[in-house]
Order: C-alpha cells, then sequence, then structure tokens
C-alpha cells in the first residue's frame, strides 16, 4: 500500500450546527404577571385596603371612607440581536446556520427578559402619581443568610411573610433559585425524613413545588453585597412584566454588506415590582 495514501483521506462533517448548553428562552415571562403596553412608559393604578365604619346610630350620617390608591411606573427598555452570514460562509460550513443563529437569538432575547424581571424584583421601584418616587424593598420582606445556604426553615419563613402580609393564597406563589440551593435542601434534609423524599422529587425534575412555592431553577441570579445568593420568593402578580414589543425576527439580505443574510432580533420590555408584601428576598450562602 502506498505510502502516500493518508492524501486521499477525506474530512467528514456534520451536516448539523449544534448549540451549546444554555437557557432557551424566558423562564419567568409565564411566572409573572404579563400586560402589553404602548409607548415609553407604562402606569400601573392600585387600590389598598380600607376600613368599614361602624354604624353607632340609627340615621347617621353616611360615613366617607377615602379609599387608598397607589400607581406603579415602568419604563420600557429595547433590546436587539443581529449577527450576518455570509454566502461565503454556507459553503465554507456545508450547512446554513441561519436556523440555528435565529435559535440562539431568540433565546438571548428570553434571558434578557428575565434579567429585567430579577431586577425589577428586588430593585427600587417608581411609585407615585408620575413615578418619581421611588419604593424599596423593605428589610421585613428579606430574610438574611444565617451562614446557611437555602433551608427548609427558610422556606417557612418566607411563606409566613407572605401569609403576613395578606397575600391571598390562591395566587401562584413561586420561588426563583439557582441549582446550589435545590443541593441545599438535599444536603440539609435527612435520608428518613419525607421533606427528603419531596426534595429528592423535586431535583429530578418529578415535582415542581415544595412549602407551597413553585421552584423555577436559574443560573441568573445575582448576589448582594455579602456575595449571598439572592433567591427570590414572590406570589406571580407580585412583579409585573410589561411587553411593548413582542421579541420579532427579521431575516434578510443586507445590500451594505455584500448581500450578506442578517439574523435580527428586537423586543421592547419593562418590569415592576407591584406590591412589597408579594415579594421576599432569601439570602443564601453559598
Amino acid at each position: 500500500m502506498s505510502t502516500q495514501i493518508t492524501t486521499a483521506f477525506v474530512n467528514q462533517f456534520s451536516a448539523n450546527i449544534q448549540m451549546l448548553s444554555q437557557q432557551m428562552g424566558s423562564l419567568l415571562r409565564n411566572a409573572v404577571d404579563v400586560e402589553s403596553v404602548n409607548g415609553e412608559k407604562a402606569f400601573f393604578d392600585q387600590v389598598g385596603s380600607a376600613a368599614a365604619v361602624l354604624r353607632t346610630s340609627r340615621h347617621a350620617d353616611t360615613p366617607i371612607v377615602d379609599t387608598p390608591h397607589s400607581r406603579r411606573m415602568v419604563t420600557m427598555s429595547d433590546y436587539e440581536y443581529a449577527d450576518l452570514i455570509d454566502d461565503q460562509d454556507k459553503v465554507r460550513l456545508l450547512v446554513d446556520p441561519t436556523s440555528t443563529y435565529s435559535r440562539a437569538a431568540a433565546a438571548a432575547m428570553g434571558r434578557a427578559m428575565d434579567d429585567v424581571i430579577i431586577a425589577a424584583a428586588l430593585g427600587n421601584a417608581s411609585t407615585g402619581k408620575d413615578g418619581s418616587t421611588t419604593t424599596a424593598l423593605p428589610s421585613a420582606q428579606k430574610i438574611v443568610h444565617g451562614s446557611a445556604g437555602l433551608t427548609i426553615a427558610k422556606l417557612v419563613q418566607a411563606k409566613e411573610i407572605l401569609d403576613s402580609g395578606n397575600v391571598d393564597p390562591s395566587i401562584a406563589r413561586n420561588i426563583l433559585v439557582s441549582p446550589k440551593q435545590v443541593s441545599d435542601l438535599l444536603n440539609n434534609t435527612t435520608v428518613t425524613s419525607s421533606d427528603y423524599n419531596t426534595v429528592k422529587a423535586l431535583a429530578m425534575g418529578e415535582i415542581n413545588t415544595f412549602v407551597g412555592f413553585n421552584f423555577i431553577v436559574s443560573n441568573r441570579l445575582g448576589t448582594d453585597s455579602n456575595s449571598d445568593r439572592q433567591v427570590i420568593a414572590f406570589a406571580s402578580d407580585g412583579i409585573k412584566c410589561a411587553i411593548g414589543k413582542e421579541p420579532a425576527a427579521r431575516i434578510d439580505e443586507r445590500a451594505d454588506k455584500s448581500y450578506a443574510t442578517q439574523v435580527y432580533y428586537c423586543q421592547s420590555v419593562g418590569a415592576t415590582r407591584m406590591e412589597e408584601s408579594k415579594v421576599v428576598e432569601i439570602a443564601c450562602s453559598e
């Protein structure tokens, strides 16, 4: 056999482009209150609780009760994503990557939406008639780390805080955690306990609820000044996601770029915390 036969060896290329591991789209859109809006800013009016007046005599004057009103403001932010594919790229790749680029762009838009929602949940809310007042999440809505990760005791405390705030139990309650917090629960419950079996089923994806919370696992949670993970427990209508423009795609040729194909995505989105009593921040040591 000729020693030069290696010259005839060929390379085989896959007909597909594999996307690397990443969060595909938004995890939080279906967990919060979503509303379509128009304009640069959107205002959401609210009515608070009022007390009934005891009637003490016959033919008494009708009492006038001032029903409390409040307002939250959302400022919309625009997001874009674009990439170019030359015709020569398609020849060299032996496959058209346009559809894969489109999937990557759509996933990026979903992650951006989650980032907006997370920032709004724990950040300052714009309140008042014109949105010029800022309202922070009170310390009473925060559970300190206690030199521990996520524990059942913290989950029970978060539930108590929501219940103490008169949050309607019929409203879905969610908790946004990182993978480390699920590991904390597994490591902090005994093998013989029913809690362990429940958490094990949670970790395996067989269930998604525990202590009344729907668990959402995300790698996009931030940390506080102490480097503790900021886990968020919330009632679904406690966070508003305002969508000015749904994620939209355009795939066109660009004459100014040698007729390369451009994959373009855009969206307009904003979010706000609607009510402090419906959001709890849980600090978890990692």
